[in-house]
């Protein structure tokens, strides 16, 4: 490739795979996702190892685990000596953005629908551009931050301002090469209105649910779907003019776009709350990825290479010709996506939750768990265990944890959990335990590992090369 290719990561909040054609769905219709993946690749089994919004997008940025970020909860600030995405493409010349939704920040504490500011400077980790809110769920006429702490407010619908946002720092680039971050916030739940009607008019008049959904729950998560649905289509059409901008601007060719979630959200399956996530199920655990890149991630294919939070920084980097820092602890797996052979690949990936608030240290929900191509197991805190096949049962509603046909199995997934808790220095045990990773105010001051240096300390940038 003559120039190194520009990027531009949609990263929807709360979106699992499921809801889309793409991966099953039959009652919405997604032409502009459809379009992306006839042009791209498709992941299968991409997996949002902890499926909660601030300990995710951690990971996403930096390539490092909660073990080590202290990522346990959300609204968590997060350590200047980070070394992120951001920083490791600017120091080789990429102009970087950051426009929506943040969420690696305490923001304004407690979570208010109000604006809610990042400070500049290392809080940003490295984005340049900004146009962001760190968490408010306001969709239509919110918040976003710009250069300093002022903040303005966006006209009609999220999805349609984040674009615009977006277009704006792409026309001001000139030709250096760009890394753009687009967060909307949908399909997440709100206290306020979802979508536009128009969204809901392309609905069935009747959703149908999957067979793990209880009768019990059936009507509340219909009620609940039909705004998931809805403003998955916002996503749909957000998708649709960002590809029509790079088209008119003649960026398409050297952008690599991609299109994930930060996690997923149960819909009631399993008997969990409609809009809950944090559990060891596929329905907040999978999530889509869909990434075009003419030439190199072309043709339309579906891959199944697993794919875990940590191994987008360093596969970005190979993609697009830049070094990956030694900070990083995912895996390169670009020649994966692109169906090399022989590949590197992962063989599993460490799945886990710790609180059962998303912005508390209150025990209750702890789990960890193993995620594979085909299986999934969980050792929850209080001694259940769960073992799925995903293959003969992707809905899970068969736990194999006391087959004795599946002793072996459960064996082997039990050793795999040791032995990835043990690279991470993790052990299940009651978030309370670990309070102290936290100061008072919400700053990283200690991990797995022990205690850290200040938490506004600046990163050793000669792990940048």
């Amino acid at each position: 490739m003559a120039t190194r290719p520009s990027v531009v990561f949609v990263l929807a909040d709360q979106l699992r795979a499921t809801s889309l054609p793409l991966y099953g769905e039959t009652q919405i219709e997604t032409p502009h996702l459809d379009r992306l993946a006839a042009d791209g690749v498709t992941l299968t089994n991409c997996v949002s190892t902890c499926p909660v919004c601030t300990p995710y997008r951690a990971m996403l940025l930096t390539g490092r685990h909660p073990q080590t970020t202290g990522h346990l909860i959300n609204s968590t600030r997060t350590r200047h000596s980070e070394i992120s995405i951001a920083d490791a493409l600017a120091h080789q010349g990429y102009r970087t953005a950051w426009v929506g939704k943040w969420h690696l920040h305490t923001g304004s504490w407690p979570a208010q629908n109000v604006p809610d500011w990042v400070p500049e400077g290392r809080d940003r980790l490295g984005f340049q551009f900004w146009r962001a809110y760190n968490m408010h769920m306001v969709y239509f006429n919110g918040f976003v931050h710009k250069g300093d702490w002022n903040y303005e407010t966006w006209d009609g619908y999220e999805t349609d301002a984040l674009n615009r946002y977006g277009f704006d720092f792409m026309d001001g680039v000139g030709d250096d090469p760009f890394c753009l971050f687009l967060s909307p916030h949908q399909p997440h739940f709100t206290p306020f209105d979802f979508a536009p009607e128009s969204y809901y008019a392309r609905l069935p008049k009747a959703l149908t649910l999957p067979a793990n959904v209880p009768a019990e729950l059936e009507e509340r998560s219909a009620e609940m779907y039909r705004h998931y649905l809805a403003m998955t289509l916002a996503l749909d059409d957000m998708v649709g003019e960002l590809l029509d901008y790079l088209d008119r601007t003649g960026r398409a060719d050297n952008t690599l776009v991609v299109f994930t979630s930060d996690h997923g959200s149960q819909v009631g399956g399993q008997g969990v709350h409609p809009w809950e996530k944090r559990h060891p199920y596929e329905e907040s655990l999978r999530v889509p990825c869909v990434m075009r890149l003419p030439g190199v991630l072309d043709g339309g294919a579906r891959r199944d290479a697993l794919s875990a939070p940590v191994d987008f920084f360093p596969s970005l980097c190979s993609l697009c010709g830049v070094p990956i820092p030694r900070s990083v602890e995912g895996h390169d797996l670009s020649d994966a996506w692109r169906g090399e052979d022989g590949a590197l690949e992962r063989e599993a990936a460490l799945t886990m939750n710790f609180s059962k608030k998303y912005d508390w240290f209150e025990t209750g929900l702890e789990w960890r768990g193993v995620r594979t191509k085909a299986h999934s197991y969980a050792k929850w805190l209080n001694g259940t265990v769960e073992l799925f096949d995903l293959e003969s049962d992707p809905l899970e509603m068969e736990n194999l944890a006391d087959d004795p046909a599946a002793k072996p199995l459960r064996a082997r997934m039990e050793e795999s959990l040791k032995q990835l808790q043990a690279e991470r220095g993790d052990e299940l045990a009651p978030i309370t335990d670990w309070r102290c990773w936290h100061d008072s105010q919400r700053r990283v001051v200690r991990n797995a590992f022990g205690p850290l240096s200040h938490p506004e300390e600046e990163p050793d940038w000669s792990l940048l090369t």
